[in-house]
């Protein structure tokens, strides 16, 4: 009688189970919440908070020199005519109006 030579079955259902918890383990590493592509996700969205709070510093800087033009202490007249013709809806008569 010929006896194949085969792996007990407690072995290969090790073996398999192993092979399971590494595959598990490899791609949480890389796809899940703490994995390399959010990492990489995480790391772009900083990137681009970091320049639209660069974008917003500038404009707060731009909106705080227009303030401080139209204060009771300094009185830009250009930016008070400016901002008055702008509320009102008027223009000058020498002024063109492009549509």
């Amino acid at each position: 009688m010929l006896r194949r030579n085969r792996p007990p079955l407690g072995a290969v259902f090790y073996f398999f189970g192993a092979l399971m918890l590494g595959l598990y383990f490899t791609f949480a590493a890389v796809q899940g919440d703490y994995g390399l592509f959010k990492r990489i996700e995480i790391e772009a969205e900083g990137r681009a908070l970091t320049t639209e709070l660069a974008a917003l510093e500038t404009e707060v800087v731009r909106m705080e020199n227009l303030t401080s033009r139209l204060s009771d202490n300094f009185l830009d007249l250009d930016l008070l005519d400016e901002q008055a013709r702008d509320v009102l809806g008027l223009i000058r008569a020498d002024e063109i109006v492009i549509r």
